[in-house]
């Protein structure tokens, strides 16, 4: 049998009976990692992505889903960032009960939004429409209060 790689060019010869050809034979190079590695280093892979990554990985499969939906210690990690800027709402959030992964969605944006505010990047904004899309969500009268000491620093 005869394929030409798109790639290179080049042409593969593979014999006739190899079992790679036959339809339905499974490519040790193309299984799902979370079905052949215990879920602790699934869980593991995991936890090098990033945020968003990891809320995409979560939607690849219902297996990989399972894995990331089940697994407090991924959005744990992820929540201490969110922690450095929105302490007293991840802190209460957590008081509350909510578990890992629902203060990290709760909070995120916020921190997100909060930590752009701190940095200076709205500084220059004159009236309500110099606004841009996604700088604002509802924040706390504290939080609003750090803003406002950061920008009269500036």
């Amino acid at each position: 049998m005869h394929n030409v790689c798109k790639r290179s060019k080049s042409a593969i010869f593979r014999p006739e009976g190899d079992p790679s050809m036959v339809p339905g034979a499974h490519d040790p190079l193309q299984q799902d990692f979370a079905e052949t590695l215990p879920t602790e280093m699934s869980v593991r892979i995991f936890s090098e992505l990033d945020v968003r990554s990891l809320c995409q990985a979560s939607l690849t499969c219902k297996n990989w889903n399972d894995i990331i939906e089940g697994s407090d210690h991924l959005w744990r990690s992820h929540c201490f960032t969110v922690l450095a800027i929105c302490q007293r709402e991840v802190n209460g959030d957590r008081l509350d009960g909510c578990s890992w992964k629902v203060t990290l969605v709760r909070n995120y944006r916020k921190g997100c939004v909060k930590r752009r505010w701190l940095k200076g990047r709205y500084s220059n904004i004159r009236s309500a429409d110099d606004i841009p899309p996604n700088s604002m969500c509802p924040l706390d009268v504290e939080t609003w209060g750090e803003i406002l000491e950061a920008e009269l620093e500036r």
